[in-house]
């Protein structure tokens, strides 16, 4: 991820805790915090998104190196932005639209709020409580993407407190007109048709005549209207672009879509839909994945296997091969598998987070001393997974130092909004660590948050 052009000093670690803590704080008080959302953390599936997001981040004059597209487990409709360096899509939306031009469109649109300013101004006029719980959010998000540390945006992977979102993701009809009209601007530049961000809306047409109770996020967030839809259909027979994206886009979106669709679908629906005479990338990795779930084992390495031999510098399907492999407890090989991806993928934390896990299971000493230094690799590149510190803490524990174990145990459960637990861990880790020390210092800064928390529900 990109670098700010600051180097965070001891200053800049202080506000990174500061702002971490904000956002602990804000996501366990604010109103609604029980509901939570999940991000879906995949290698090939945020490639993907991100190959689509390209070559219109490029036309919005955002940079495709510092802006990146996540998807969030949700199976209502809806795409979102919160801070200047990420842009959020649900899976439901994702499996909803029906072709790379569609989530192109999505993401211009988004896009648009972000170079449009529609962000900044936001936080200028916060005006209520509710609102403002969510500055901790934005803040710690910007300062986590602006150094490279995640450790600053975490909470933010297995929690978003939806209630106060909506009120700080709502958009008025005029910055929603004017992020139309810029998605049609960067869509046409990069000679993708704008056409299709009016079959985006026509999918949310009929939403506006539910109750709101029923209605999908995106309509309450980004209002819809007949003037709106007016003005976007002149916007975009003005521009005059007609045809197919590239096909790369099609490529990408098709290997995404099709291995979110595998997960989450029935697997004999998934093997149905792709068929046997349907040898495409995206149909391989599907099937690798339905066959997987089924528990036949030869039959998704078959499927994972004939796109290695099409493509064998693949890193993503090295890595669901990897992923396959330690699913169905063949540790050494899914070792190899793993590591295989993450040398064609040098710095991916997640290929490394899949070896390092892959390494513990194997279970000799050399295998965990392995597993500790690939997982402390991952944890240096994303601190915002709670699965990779899981797996860290074990590793610590195997190596004996249960300071350090208890540490990251204890973060991990920040991380999930489980702070008693947390601060159990911390109070630990803050006996066992030198006095001090960056550990120790972590340590203090999940006590902190975990009393501010408690402070809060005494007082309700």
């Amino acid at each position: 991820m990109a670098r700010a052009g600051w180097s965070p000093g001891a200053g800049a670690a202080a506000l990174r805790r500061a702002l971490a803590l904000l956002l602990v704080a804000a996501l366990a008080l604010a109103p609604g915090a029980g509901a939570t959302q999940t991000l879906i953390r995949d290698p090939d599936i945020e490639h993907g998104l991100g190959e689509l997001a390209r070559p219109v981040l490029a036309q919005a004059g955002l940079s495709p190196a510092a802006v990146g597209v996540l998807l969030v487990e949700d199976r209502r409709l809806n795409a979102f932005v919160i801070d200047g360096r990420h842009i959020f899509l649900t899976t439901g939306l994702l499996l909803r639209l029906g072709s790379a031009a569609e989530i192109q469109a999505v993401i211009a649109h988004e896009a648009a709020h972000i170079a449009s300013g529609h962000i900044t101004r936001r936080i200028a006029n916060l005006g209520n409580a509710r609102t403002a719980t969510m500055l901790g959010v934005m803040l710690a998000l910007a300062v986590g993407a602006a150094t490279g540390r995640a450790d600053a945006a975490g909470g933010l992977a297995t929690g978003i407190a939806s209630s106060a979102m909506g009120v700080f993701l709502a958009h008025t009809r005029a910055e929603e007109a004017s992020a139309d009209q810029a998605a049609v601007r960067y869509l046409a530049a990069a000679r993708i048709p704008p056409a299709a961000l009016l079959g985006v809306l026509d999918l949310f047409r009929g939403q506006e005549a539910l109750s709101e109770g029923r209605q999908d996020p995106y309509v309450r967030t980004h209002p819809l209207s007949r003037d709106r839809i007016r003005a976007l259909e002149g916007f975009v027979a003005a521009a005059g672009v007609t045809g197919a994206p590239a096909e790369s886009a099609a490529y990408w979106f098709a290997r995404a879509r099709g291995k979110l669709a595998a997960f989450v679908n029935n697997p004999a629906a998934t093997l149905r839909a792709t068929g046997a005479g349907d040898t495409s990338d995206a149909a391989l990795v599907a099937r690798a994945v339905a066959h997987h779930r089924q528990a036949d084992l030869g039959a998704a390495l078959a499927a994972i296997d004939a796109l290695l031999a099409r493509r064998p510098d693949d890193p993503f399907a090295h890595e669901l091969k990897g992923q396959i492999l330690l699913e169905s407890r063949q540790f050494a090989a899914a070792a190899a598998a793993y590591g295989r991806a993450a040398a064609l993928a040098p710095g991916a934390a997640l290929m490394l987070a899949g070896e390092g896990r892959a390494l513990l299971a194997l279970g000799t000493p050399e295998a965990e001393r392995r597993a500790l230094a690939v997982l402390e690799a991952a944890r240096s590149r994303d601190r915002a997974d709670p699965r990779l510190l899981r797996d860290l803490a074990v590793a610590y524990a195997k190596a004996g130092n249960a300071g350090m174990a208890s540490l990251v145990t204890a973060e991990r459960y920040a991380l999930i909004g489980r702070m008693e637990d947390a601060a159990l861990h911390a109070g630990r880790a803050e006996g066992l660590l030198p006095r001090g020390s960056p550990g120790w210092n972590r340590a203090q800064d999940v006590l902190r948050a975990a009393e501010a928390v408690a402070n809060r529900r005494r007082n309700r």
